[in-house]
């Protein structure tokens, strides 16, 4: 028997708040169902500030793991949901504000294909490759550990929400996520093996409190996308955006924890991803997208927006991580232990 223990064994402790909003989840999620939310304002809140997107992580994670101590009822509490939906709201229309398109899908799609030459001193992965240290290496590796230890549950939202061959080839792409069957391939799994490479901890949502909001936006994007059937197709054109350009990213990063000589576990998750996101990458553009597509043609505008909305927060996170990295500093809101 697999000596592995799931690192979602155990639900999370809740966050320390940053803000009123974040202050009152957690405060409402500490006294339990049926607790008052006090009338906040949340149009006047950054959308892609700390407060509203941690305000949002914690919301979204009773539909995941839960929190430690927390009543599970919350996950349906009328007046949470309310509150979710009022924090929604900003961040959805900051989303569509800055991630305007006059593309059509398949001309999104061709942008992501370009890969560029050489590093263009935007890009994580040709930093962390060329230049990277350890220490970046494993700040990269816990902040990325928000989505990766529940690598692919945000995608399978949309699965009773697609028929026919989109369902069919986006079943398959979960399928290969969820390690085929094999527990040992699981690639949450596999990032648990990553992260103990690189003497971190492996508990699920661990660096939930030093992660600063650009991380937040990343994984909250998927949940936002994934927990409402309007957006469905802005979910799958964010997991084609995903498959897309996960395998030269990859591959760079796998070159980059050989090079800080980081142990075989570590190099193997990139060195997975390198080779079937490639294949997904196919899968998804035409059959997933395609047949989407052949059934629910109104959906196009609503894929392209999912690729583009993904490549805003994705590039918001970059500058952060650049910006602190290249003068010497942390990127999280504090060191690592």
């Amino acid at each position: 028997m697999s000596a592995y223990r799931e690192p979602r064994r155990r639900s999370p402790p809740l966050p320390v708040p940053r803000g009123p909003l974040s202050s009152e989840v957690v405060t409402a999620l500490r006294t339990g169902p049926d607790h008052p939310i006090a009338d906040l304002d949340t149009t006047a809140a950054d959308p892609f500030g700390d407060d509203l997107q941690l305000a949002l992580y914690v919301l979204y994670e009773l539909h995941y793991q839960g929190f430690a101590d927390v009543d599970e009822e919350c996950e349906w509490d009328p007046a949470l949901l309310g509150l979710r939906r009022s924090l929604e709201r900003p961040f959805l229309e900051a989303l569509r504000a800055g991630a305007r398109t006059e593309g059509d899908v398949d001309t999104v799609l061709a942008g992501l294909l370009v890969e560029p030459v050489g590093d263009d001193g935007n890009s994580v992965s040709h930093f962390l490759r060329k230049d990277g240290e350890l220490w970046q290496l494993r700040e990269y590796a816990a902040l990325r550990s928000l989505y990766h230890l529940k690598e692919a549950d945000p995608h399978a939202w949309v699965i009773p929400r697609l028929y026919g061959r989109a369902k069919a080839a986006m079943v398959a792409v979960e399928f290969d996520e969820f390690g085929g069957g094999r527990e040992a391939d699981v690639h949450a799994r596999l990032y648990a093996d990553l992260m103990t490479d690189l003497s971190l901890e492996t508990a699920y949502g661990h660096y939930l409190d030093v992660a600063p909001a650009d991380v937040l936006a990343t994984v909250n994007l998927m949940s936002l996308f994934g927990l409402h059937r309007s957006l469905r197709g802005a979910l799958v054109g964010h997991f084609a955006a995903v498959e897309v350009t996960s395998s030269p990213g990859s591959r760079r990063l796998a070159a980059a924890l050989k090079r800080v000589g980081a142990g075989e576990a570590a190099q193997r998750f990139y060195d997975e991803h390198v080779e079937a996101d490639a294949v997904h990458e196919q899968v998804v553009r035409r059959d997933v997208i395609g047949g989407l597509l052949a059934d629910e043609p109104h959906l196009a505008s609503d894929v392209a927006f999912g690729i583009e909305a993904t490549g805003l927060v994705e590039d918001r996170l970059a500058a952060r991580l650049l910006a602190a990295w290249r003068s010497d500093s942390t990127a999280l809101r504090a060191p690592l232990d």
